[in-house]
């Protein structure tokens, strides 16, 4: 049996590169990998969507539920996934059968990983990206005085003292919409009517809401302003009754009451998102640089994987695994494309990695990297690499962890895109996704929170929770923050979707703890 424990797929449309400011290109090369270090080249580009056959349940040498977020190091600046790989190869340093821990593990990915080279994006391409460069404000904000009301421009003289036995009876000399160009200039005892955001014409030193007066109707108080064509091809006219005093700009907004020319906007390292989009349409801004936002290619592996949909034969299932990482990596802030699982054949695995690389900043595959007879990534991926590029190709792990022991991390490809090979097991491929792709993304972008919240909670259980010597172990949990206590939900087992998508939440065990006793206080991650 294969590691995997997936789901079967359906084709995921999926979009091709990034335009003009691709990454990645080309097939593994001569060399098969290098070390990981992604930079700008060529154009982004897609291949078809592959067929996605089916998977089978596998084990992972693990068999329990979670997710963690250890801490990282903050990668330094640079493009995709440097060449300084800290871990050692199958053959290097580290030698075969070495046991690591989840820290070592992770503090080797976010060494490898670096965030991509800026690009100058438009607007609505660069929601979710992270700005590099300070952003100032060219122009004041109102960049005039305008009403924050539908109502009258008035001077203060004329309505002092206006109540609604003694109205001010004001001449109307027209109306003033946003937009107006040529503006009519208010003298003693007249009033213009204004809209939300139109500019306060000159002589005008406040403004009345229409609730204020009759709106020259001759009645009693308004409640909402006549339609302009009601009033007439030149706007309103007559006069308008006033019935309460105004102080000097009262309902004014004055110019650069929001920002000032010259102030900072944004400073380099915002993310944006819709209401930093705002701001920067509102200054006028309609591109920026910024550190776009990383091509995660997901695939899965397994022969028995079928898509969703479609019939299921025997020893079938249905690959969730492509959808579930696929989610994951857009909920990470990535561009992400779904491929079709492939079969378990090594020399078509490497085909389909190969195309993929156009489009692609990452890569991760889930399934074959345990020490089954079919674990097709390992088979496929153990031999590439350069050796004259120290740290290039892909090692294959084992992790102290449950679940997600077995584990593959590297680079691959002519621009050494880093590829992250995580187990089959549905639980144990999510767990890994949020340890370790999940930071690995967020570097990419180059954004600082690389990890999900952790808080201590209490244990809310009716026996000891048992967790292997020697292994880190996460837990799948409902996490209730008002009484501050994680409770277990599902088995251990590491097939269990059903309690997964029920957790939002894993509870983190430390390797030196066999037993967690109810009311313990953990550490919880919060993944919902």
């Amino acid at each position: 049996m294969n590691d995997r424990a997936e789901s079967a797929p359906g084709p995921d449309p999926e979009q091709a590169g990034r335009g003009p400011t691709g990454y990645g290109s080309g097939s593994f090369g001569p060399t098969g990998a290098g070390p990981v270090h992604p930079g700008p080249a060529g154009s982004a580009g897609t291949g078809p969507t592959e067929p996605e056959p089916s998977a089978g349940p596998e084990s992972d040498g693990s068999g329990a539920t979670g997710a963690q977020s250890p801490a990282g190091a903050v990668p330094d600046s640079g493009s995709g996934a440097g060449a300084d790989t800290a871990a050692a190869t199958a053959q290097g340093p580290a030698g075969p059968g070495r046991l690591w821990s989840v820290d070592e593990h992770l503090a080797d990915i976010l060494a490898s990983v670096h965030p991509l080279e800026p690009i100058e994006l438009q607007l609505p391409d660069a929601q979710g990206c992270v700005l590099v460069e300070d952003v100032t404000v060219p122009v004041a904000l109102p960049p005039f005085d305008n009403s924050s009301m539908d109502g009258y421009a008035v001077r203060t003289a004329d309505v002092s003292g206006a109540t609604a036995e003694f109205p001010a009876v004001l001449t109307v000399i027209g109306d003033v919409a946003a937009g107006s160009g040529a503006l009519p200039e208010v003298g003693p005892g007249e009033a213009a009517r204004i809209m939300t955001g139109a500019p306060l014409p000159p002589g005008a030193e406040a403004v009345v809401p229409v609730e204020w007066t009759d709106g020259g109707s001759g009645g009693g108080a308004a409640t909402m302003m006549s339609p302009a064509a009601a009033a007439g091809r030149d706007g309103a006219s007559g006069e308008v009754r006033v019935f309460r005093s105004a102080e000097a700009r009262a309902h004014v907004r004055p110019r650069g009451s929001d920002v000032q020319a010259g102030d900072l906007a944004l400073k380099a390292g915002t993310v944006l998102g819709p209401p930093q989009i705002g701001l920067l349409a509102a200054i006028g801004r309609g591109r920026v640089r910024v550190r776009p936002r990383p091509r995660v290619v997901v695939l899965s592996t397994g022969s028995e994987l079928v898509q969703p949909d479609e019939q299921l034969n025997e020893g079938q299932i249905y690959d969730s695994n492509s959808f579930a990482l696929t989610a994951a990596a857009r909920e990470a802030g990535a561009i992400a494309y779904r491929v079709g699982a492939v079969t378990d054949d090594a020399e078509t695995l490497r085909a389909t990695i190969e195309d993929q690389l156009i489009r692609a900043d990452m890569v991760v595959t889930t399934g074959g990297v345990s020490v089954g007879a079919y674990d097709v990534v390992k088979e496929a991926l153990s031999s590439v690499g350069d050796e004259d590029e120290p740290g290039s190709g892909i090692d294959f792990r084992t992790l102290a962890m449950q679940p997600g022991k077995p584990q593959g991390f590297g680079s691959i490809g002519p621009e050494h895109t880093p590829l992250l090979a995580l187990p089959g097991n549905p639980v144990s491929s999510y767990v890994s996704f949020e340890l370790f792709v999940r930071p690995a993304i967020r570097a990419l972008m180059g954004r600082t929170d690389l990890h999900r919240p952790t808080v201590r909670a209490r244990i809310e259980a009716e026996r000891p929770l048992s967790s292997p010597a020697g292994r880190r172990q996460f837990l799948r949990a409902t996490y209730d923050e008002r009484t501050g206590t994680a409770a277990p939900v599902g088995g251990p087992g590491s097939h269990l979707v059903a309690a997964l998508a029920q957790a939002d939440a894993l509870i983190v065990v430390p390797e030196n703890t066999v037993s967690v006793e109810p009311g313990t206080e953990v550490d919880v991650i919060l993944i919902g």
